[in-house]
Formats: C-alpha cells, sequence, structure tokens
C-alpha cells in the first residue's frame, strides 16, 4: 500500500525502535484489528445524486454516475451479504431515497436477512414514508442536522435544510418511530450547540450521534474553516464524558482518549478490519472517509464479487497486520488513540504513520507546518456543475458563543462507541451491536 508514508517523528515524541505489537488473543479489540472474515457492517453509497450540496460532503456527491449498479447488481451484493452473514449495511449517498429503486432494494436488504440503516437529509421523509418505516423492525434512520439554529446549519447544508430536516424528524415522532438518529458533524462553529443537539433529539424521541469532520471529498476545502480548534476539542471531551451513555459516537472521537481514560467501545481504526465502504459504481474501499485510489481495494463486479475483494484484497491483507505505531509509539497515550484517524492523516498530506492532525497533545501540529500545500485530493468529484440556489449568496458562518475552558493539564476520559456514517455506529464489544432493529 504505497499511502504508507516515512514516518516522521514530531517535536516532543521520541522516535525508538519497535517491532509491531503482538495481539492479545483473548481480547475482542485485538481479534477486530486482524480482520474478520466479513465485516461486521458496511457502508453502501447507493448513489452520488444529491438535492444538497453540503460543503463538508465526504463524497463530493451531487450529480448521479450513469456506470451506478444497477438494480440486479445491487441484488446479488445484498444476496453476498446474506451469505456472509453481514450484521447490516449503512446506507448513505449523496442522497439516497433519490434513488428510483431505493425502497425496493430496503425491503430486498431486509427480507434477506441484512438490517438496513440509512442516512438523509429528510427530504424524502414525508408522513406515509415516515408511517412505513415504523412498521419495520429491521430498518433505522439516521437524518442529519449540522446546526442547532437554521442560520449555523444551512450555512453547512444549504437553505432550507433545516427546516427540511425538522420537518422529516415531526413525521417521524408522529409515526410513533422512536429511537432514530440525529446525526451531527461537530464543526467549529456548531460545538457550543451540543445541548441543544441534545434537546432537539429528546424532543423528537431521537438519539443523538455526533460524528467527527473529515478533510474528505468537498471536506478537504473547508478543513482549515470548520474543524475544530484546541480548546473546542477539550469542550467536545468533556461534554462527551458527561453525556456519552446517552450519544452514539461510532469510531469518531478515539483519538480524544490521549485526554485520558479511553470511553467505551471500538477504540480502532477499522478499516479493511470490520468495515469498508461499497460506492455506487460498486468500488470498494477501506473506509468510508478515504474515497482515494490509495484505499481501492477493488470492485464487486470484479470476479469474486465483493466476498473475493473483502477476503484477498492485497490492501485489505496489508492493513490487517500488525501496525507499528511509527512516531507516536513512544507517546504514553498510543494505546488509547492508536494515532488517530487514518483518513484525516491522509488528506492533510501528514504520514500515515505518525500523529492525527487533531492530535490533542500538538504532536501533530509541527507536522502540519511542514507541508508543502499539496495535499492528496478525491478520486473523484460529483459536484453539482453550478450552484444550486440554496448556495448561492452564501453567508458568513456564524460565530457563536463557545464559552471554551482553556485545556490546561487536561486529563480525563473519552468517549467512542462504536462505527458508523462510517458503520459500527453503536458498537460495544461487550453491549452487542446497533442492527437495523430499533431493539
Amino acid at each position: 500500500m504505497t499511502a504508507v508514508l516515512e514516518p516522521a517523528t514530531p517535536a516532543g515524541l521520541t522516535q525508538k525502535p519497535s517491532k509491531p505489537p503482538t495481539p492479545s488473543p483473548g481480547r475482542l479489540v485485538d481479534k477486530f484489528a486482524l480482520g474478520l472474515d466479513a465485516p461486521i457492517c458496511l457502508t453502501w453509497e447507493l448513489t452520488y445524486a444529491c438535492n444538497l450540496a453540503c460543503v463538508h460532503c465526504l463524497s463530493s456527491s451531487g450529480r448521479r454516475d450513469p456506470r451506478e449498479l444497477t438494480t440486479a447488481e445491487a441484488e446479488a451484493v445484498i444476496d453476498e451479504l446474506e451469505r456472509m452473514q453481514v450484521f447490516y449495511v449503512n446506507i448513505g449517498g449523496g442522497e439516497p431515497t433519490v434513488r428510483p429503486d431505493f425502497w425496493h432494494l430496503v425491503d430486498y436488504a431486509t427480507e434477506h436477512h441484512v438490517g438496513v440503516k440509512f442516512s438523509t437529509n429528510g427530504v424524502r421523509i414525508n408522513r406515509e414514508v415516515a408511517e412505513r418505516l415504523a412498521k419495520s423492525d429491521y430498518v433505522d434512520v439516521q437524518i442529519s442536522l449540522d446546526g442547532a439554529t437554521a442560520e449555523v446549519n444551512d450555512y453547512v447544508r444549504g437553505a432550507g435544510s433545516y427546516d427540511t430536516a425538522m420537518r422529516a424528524m415531526q413525521n417521524m415522532k408522529d409515526a410513533g418511530f422512536t429511537g432514530f438518529k440525529l446525526s451531527v458533524v461537530v464543526t467549529r462553529q456548531n460545538v457550543g450547540q451540543l445541548d441543544e443537539f441534545k434537546a432537539i433529539a429528546d424532543r423528537y424521541g431521537a438519539q443523538l450521534r455526533l460524528t467527527r469532520l473529515r478533510p474528505s471529498g468537498r471536506g478537504a476545502d473547508v478543513w482549515d474553516e470548520l474543524h475544530l480548534l484546541a480548546p473546542q476539542q477539550k469542550q467536545l471531551y468533556d461534554w462527551l464524558v458527561a453525556n456519552g451513555e446517552e450519544v452514539l459516537t461510532g469510531d469518531s472521537f478515539f483519538h480524544l482518549a490521549a485526554f485520558g481514560d479511553s470511553l467505551p467501545g471500538l477504540n480502532l481504526c477499522g478499516a479493511g478490519r470490520v468495515v469498508c465502504l461499497i460506492d455506487p459504481v460498486g468500488d470498494v474501499y477501506a473506509c468510508p472517509f478515504a474515497i482515494h485510489d490509495e484505499f481501492l481495494a477493488g470492485n464487486v463486479r470484479d470476479q469474486g464479487g465483493f466476498k473475493g475483494v473483502w477476503q484477498t484484497s492485497e490492501l485489505f491483507q496489508e492493513l490487517r497486520q500488525p501496525q507499528s505505531g511509527g512516531a507516536c509509539s513512544s507517546c504514553q497515550f498510543f494505546d488509547s488513540c492508536r494515532g488517530g484517524c487514518m483518513a484525516a492523516k491522509f488528506f492533510t498530506g501528514l504520514p500515515l504513520d505518525g500523529p492525527d492532525p487533531e492530535c490533542v497533545r500538538g504532536y501533530g501540529e509541527s507536522l502540519l507546518e511542514a507541508v508543502d500545500g499539496v495535499t492528496p485530493k478525491p478520486s473523484g468529484d460529483h459536484s453539482h456543475k453550478n450552484p444550486l440556489r440554496s448556495q448561492k449568496n452564501k453567508k458568513k458562518p456564524v460565530a457563536l458563543t463557545l464559552g471554551v475552558r482553556p485545556a490546561i493539564g487536561v486529563v480525563s476520559a473519552p468517549p467512542a462507541r462504536g462505527c458508523d456514517e462510517n458503520p459500527l455506529a453503536g458498537f460495544s464489544p461487550t453491549a452487542g451491536l446497533e442492527t437495523g432493529s430499533r431493539a
């Protein structure tokens, strides 16, 4: 895998020779690190088509790709997932509900014992759809909202998107669907609204789910503007410590473990080990946040199908080998944060064998200063050719009163619950899987 660059040693860390740690055979997380015969769950982007043009979109979605998997090809993938006993799929996009055969594929999956969780901006969640969803025990829904007010949300997601999401949640509540997810990408502008997000989720009978902003897709263009400042990371950490039992985080924030003790859940990058991504044209990537040729493992149309890619691809085999910590191995928090997010490092131009760009001990900052400005770009851009009406005359981001405390002598305890948005959302090695069932 050519993406593994030469390790660099940031100031404050002493490089020392080390061999990869030998996994303990008794720990579930170590078994996950070596990969499974089938993913626990996977993200499947059914289409790049989308009615919005969110500025941080991981897949640079907007326009449909004419090479999309056909209905028959998608059914064949589902058949394969059933044979592999995959627990559930996270369906996304784009906006998956605009694909004409979306509801057919949801029904087909659940009929073949593959649970479905799908992410939506809410544009198609009318009362009739909400009532239909409320009757299913094998479908879960995740509605995206990136501001607790229209001002903050619509700057990122487009004019009118706040009202669309709120209307969808009201329809879900009226239909009696409780426990659906309110999904929030935490940004510099909305981190001060965490209590308000929780209140919104409670009001509609939803569960709040927070995810990390990654510099992937269009997110690379707004990373410097939207990613959390150091004091805000501590603010988020403290809030998660206080509220983590009621909030899902997936594997989004395991890099925060360097503030103190690890939070419950999968403190591990599951890329190519327990999770992966299938994109609309059938390409299989190691991680939903790393849509780049460096992380492309194969295509479901290849001989051997998805199973062949998952079990035999050279990329996945390499990811499942014991990994050394590189420059981070001498840090006392390495066993907790594992060096952070592979995608965040890659798309900010940092070595994969080194600290996360948002390393809470500050070790990523010196490396970022040395980046020459040339960073990897996503392999494809499916953005709308012209600005959408909702994106024209965009206002400046709203400056919130954050009330951030300085991060002085910080040591506490962080959360991570399994991965989602990325796929393992809600997963806990001891509490079982959060599958498509709402139970």
